[in-house]
């Protein structure tokens, strides 16, 4: 958007998309790291020895968690305005950087050097986080698209290349994680028995480092290979342009405007269904892995956080599958309501998995489940996000109207707020009894209940299906090669996982 484009290539691309990809890289395993034992912290036993938790009940955590999430969404759209008529892209990355990391350390600082403070410490370094979160994440996929022109056709394979460092960060952060806190942990007698206290603190710090590295990189770099890219308020610019051309006024809304927007208001309703059920991964799904799961291999237990990075793992592998398939199917295609049809019922068939593992313990608390039931869930809540990425945000830059295009993209990302904070308060139906027989209890009514929603929901949309398209009026279009159809299909997962993750 900025007039002034740096030089220089690798593999074809402007040497800046490399510099974005791995700041976001660093940033996304950051984020994640924190993320896959936040809960995990907050339940975990309270340790007067160093290390250990907060103590809570998994309620309670859960509930955190989920606010904390829809806050994670919600504030990029402050963020993104302070960018854009402010503060410029670049300057919002670093200080969001700054504010992420300060968060993670202050996460990461030890119960004994702050008694009786300790949570208020780490209220303050979730808040933080948050404000941090807001400013950094909306601008590294905005930047991404200013490298390049109008129509460039590298645009698209582009953000497929800056998708893989988002997953690659994320799925890095549940291995690095676990060796901190793992490592860093250490044997106590605790009423009489001798316990292993895992120190999260470590997990936080590793965090921290990962987002002071993706700092360090951005700030060394960005002027030689960004050049003035982000640092210029982007929405400044537009309105000076839209001013001297005299496009700057106000229009009505058309029939048709208006019946796209309908699309957007009724694929977000289940959009909400979809991620409160899919977030539980964070969540709910991490303490049944923590605390039900046979996780032996041999004589080797695998770490919690290992499966947070599932998900990661199946997007790098399967993407390019299931968008090949779509392309295969030609005219055979199904549209896009469709698409997010199947995308709830395959998150219902994932939640059969975990309903599976409930079944395998027989009401016996102290028994464990196979890992393979979560495995299983995991592939088949990715595929269903697969089948929602060409669906999301890139439904509602081809059917909002233009000029109230950063609105309806606002509204989406209040749809993805309102998930995260629905998968709290459904997590958290787990009880406030520490009974872990009514803990199994009420995880396999809420497992049911999610699988049941969401395959009624995909069953609904389906048959809404066709009106859907209709209000769209043309909107869906494609390339005219099978090779083009191809690069856009996975250019558009990836724009997807840019900006949601």
């Amino acid at each position: 958007m900025n007039a002034a484009k740096p030089k220089g290539t690798m593999l074809g691309h402007p040497t800046g998309l490399f510099l974005l990809f791995t700041t976001e890289l660093w940033e996304r395993f950051s984020y994640y790291a924190m993320r896959a034992i936040l809960v995990l912290y907050l339940v975990d036993q309270v340790s007067n020895q160093g290390g250990g938790g907060l103590g809570w009940t998994q309620a309670d955590a859960l509930s955190l968690y989920g606010t904390f999430t829809a806050l994670v969404y919600l504030t990029p759209l402050f963020g993104g305005w302070l960018a854009d008529n402010i503060l410029g892209q670049r300057k919002s990355i670093y200080i969001g950087g700054a504010l992420m990391a300060a968060g993670q350390f202050l996460l990461a600082a030890p119960h004994e050097w702050v008694p009786g403070s300790a949570t208020m410490v780490f209220y303050i370094g979730l808040g933080t986080l948050i404000i941090g979160n807001g400013l950094f994440k909306p601008n590294i996929s905005t930047m991404v698209g200013d490298l390049y022109e109008e129509g460039d056709h590298r645009r698209d394979g582009a953000f497929t290349i800056f998708y893989m460092g988002i997953n690659l960060g994320a799925a890095l952060s549940g291995f690095v994680v676990a060796w901190a806190y793992t490592n860093f942990g250490h044997s106590a007698i605790v009423d009489g028995k001798e316990v292993f206290i895992n120190n999260w603190q470590a997990g936080f710090f590793c965090a921290g480092i990962g987002m002071i590295l993706s700092l360090i990189i951005q700030f060394v770099f960005a002027q030689k290979l960004l050049g003035d890219i982000g640092t210029v308020p982007a929405a400044k610019l537009e309105k000076q342009k839209a001013a001297e051309s005299g496009q700057v006024r106000k229009e009505p809304l058309t029939k048709i405007e208006r019946d796209r927007i309908k699309v957007i208001m009724v694929m977000g309703l289940f959009t909400i269904i979809f991620w409160a059920g899919f977030e539980q991964a964070g969540g709910l799904m991490n303490l049944f892995t923590n605390d039900f799961t046979d996780r032996m291999i041999g004589g080797w237990e695998v770490p919690t956080t290992y499966f947070q990075s599932l998900n990661a793992i199946f997007i790098v592998l399967f993407a390019p599958v299931i968008a090949s398939i779509w392309i295969r199917l030609g005219k055979n295609e199904p549209n896009s309501p469709v698409k997010f049809a199947l995308g709830l019922v395959l998150l219902g068939i994932g939640f059969l998995f975990m309903i599976g593992a409930v079944l395998q313990m027989d009401g016996d608390a102290s028994a464990k489940s196979s890992m393979w039931w979560l495995v299983g869930a995991y592939f088949f809540h990715t595929m269903g996000e697969l089948c929602l990425s060409p669906i999301g945000l890139s439904m509602v830059t081809k059917l909002a109207p233009l000029r109230i295009a950063s609105l309806m993209m606002g509204a989406w990302f209040l749809f993805i707020a309102a998930a995260n904070f629905v998968a709290g308060v459904v997590g958290s139906m787990i009880g406030h009894s520490g009974a872990k027989e009514e803990q199994l209890a009420n995880a396999m009514s809420i497992f049911a209940g999610i699988a049941i929603v969401a395959a009624i929901s995909g069953v609904v949309l389906y048959f809404l299906a066709d009106k859907l398209v209709d209000w769209m009026h043309g909107a869906e279009g494609g390339p005219h090669t099978e090779e083009e159809a191809l690069t856009e299909e996975i250019a558009i997962t990836a724009e997807h996982e840019a900006i949601r993750r």
